[in-house]
């Protein structure tokens, strides 16, 4: 059995069908665990991808910290509802972060479904990052990548 390498191509189609299938969707983009820019869907240029790129660091950053103070157990998403739109922040199993914004007006539990449904499949579009050492030792990123 072969496995098809990771395309940047087969990313923003990917991206673009899940903004296309939910009603409100606006743009989604996702990033390596580190925080890099992988892949983002059609009306995201440059400066608004490296915008995201820190903004969603920083919102992982801050949810890591808040399950990992609260031993909440493993982080699974962020939500930040504005007052014209929503911006959902979920770790793929395989490491990489997935964002996608979503008009005020859209039904959020459609694209809290759409999210998840995308996250289970990721590794069909992303590739897998290791984690660190020391969280294969029980260290502090283990508790935030076990599920």
């Amino acid at each position: 059995m072969t496995h098809s390498a990771v395309t940047a191509d087969g990313l923003t189609d990917a991206l673009n069908d899940l903004v296309d299938r939910v009603h409100g969707a606006e743009f989604a983009v996702v990033l390596s665990p580190d925080g890099l820019l992988l892949g983002a869907s059609r009306d995201v240029d440059d400066e608004l991808g490296d915008q995201l790129a820190s903004l969603v660091a920083g919102l992982e950053s801050l949810g890591l910290a808040a399950a990992r103070v609260c031993v909440g157990g493993a982080l699974r998403q962020v939500v930040v509802q504005m007052a014209k739109a929503f911006l959902f922040v979920a770790t793929t199993r395989n490491g990489a972060i997935l964002t996608v914004r979503i008009s005020g007006d859209a039904e959020v539990g459609d694209m809290a479904y759409e999210v998840a449904l995308f996250v289970g499949q990721a590794e069909r579009h992303l590739p897998v990052y290791l984690e660190p050492a020391t969280a294969t030792s029980g260290g502090i990123g283990a508790a935030h990548r076990r599920s």
